[in-house]
């Protein structure tokens, strides 16, 4: 296009299209943060329930098995009923692991409940400039929300310091290479896992945006600014100690906010502790049904039994990183792309 032209155009507010999309692209694209190399140090703080520190002691020691520093914020040991402190001392340790310019990541020591309570008493400002990687998962989605909406920032949803067996000499095998990749994802080794496929599964091929986490919570964000944006992404749920009439309560509220309606693919992970159903009232669906009820009229891949939720099984995933979804008849992959 020659110069003059472009002026003209542009004076009449008819940039072409090609522009447009590629500042919108700019615009959208999320921040990863840098990967964490050895001696970089984590901290570790309670942004929700209250842990001792003999309760990361496990977690601290494995960390520095794989050549990190760490570093304990002031909520660990600290209690206010079933929170790590106040809402106030939680938002100020933190705020001190978002600003501290030496802390490389931010390791949640547990969930529960009350990232919710403190989120907006935290400024994001420095943390945009130089983003950190935040990890954890069950509460700690609120972050993972957040940092996605609101902060366009990557982060690691994982098993935290409350999920590292106690003994690590004896744990279980599938627990310890669950827990190695929290390791590489810090240390930016590309993701890769691939499972046997489900009967209920729904073939197909995906690429987009990973996003997701605890279905409660994610329907608890639902028209805040936390709430994610799920149109061409790809997004994975999990959830614990829920009665099916409540899993599909969530997932109608997936519907009807149209958060199911423009995705590229759904990742289901476990529902474990399902609470019974009342013997003389059973809910008559179980969770394969529930799920693939709400997305009948989609056409994307749907995963199940993917190795994500509140299980020993629980391998890390990075929100807000392009990935590829691959489901046929005899397994499921996920891919990270670099």
């Amino acid at each position: 296009m020659e110069r003059k032209s472009f002026i003209q155009l542009s004076s009449l507010g008819l940039i072409p299209l090609a522009f447009k999309a590629s500042a919108q692209s700019k615009k959208n694209k999320l921040t990863i943060p840098p990967d964490l190399k050895a001696g970089d140090t984590i901290g570790i703080v309670c942004p929700a329930g209250f842990a001792t520190k003999e309760d990361v002691a496990p977690a601290v020691f494995q960390l520095q098995q794989w050549g990190f520093t760490v570093i304990l914020g002031e909520t660990v040991g600290k209690r206010n009923n079933t929170f790590g402190g106040t809402d106030e001392e939680r938002a100020k340790d933190f705020q001190a692991m978002l600003d501290n310019e030496a802390i490389k990541a931010i390791m949640c020591a547990t969930g529960g409940y009350g990232s919710v309570r403190m989120i907006d008493l935290l400024d994001f400002t420095n943390f945009k400039k130089k983003p950190k990687w935040i990890i954890g998962f069950s509460d700690i989605t609120v972050f993972h929300a957040h940092l996605n909406r609101v902060c366009k920032t990557a982060s690691i949803h994982s098993k935290m310091c409350g999920s590292f067996p106690k003994d690590i000499s004896g744990a279980d095998p599938v627990q310890m290479a669950a827990l190695d990749t929290i390791r590489k994802a810090l240390l930016g080794e590309p993701l890769y896992y691939s499972i046997a496929s489900s009967t209920f599964n729904r073939v197909g091929e995906a690429k987009g945006e990973l996003i997701g986490g605890n279905l409660k919570i994610l329907e608890n964000m639902s028209g805040s600014i936390s709430s994610p944006d799920t149109a061409g992404k790809i997004l994975f749920v999990e959830d614990v100690s829920e009665p099916l009439y409540n899993i599909d309560r969530m997932f109608c509220n997936l519907l009807r906010s149209g958060k199911l309606n423009k995705l590229q693919g759904l990742i289901v992970g476990s529902f474990t502790s399902i609470k019974p159903d009342t013997p003389d009232s059973p809910f008559g669906k179980d969770v394969y049904s529930i799920v693939m009820e709400k997305v009948g009229a989609f056409n994307y891949p749907v995963c199940f039994d993917f190795p994500v939720g509140h299980q020993k099984n629980n391998v890390a995933l990075k929100c807000g990183v392009q990935h590829q979804l691959v489901v046929t008849q005899e397994q499921s992959s996920l891919t990270e792309i670099k």
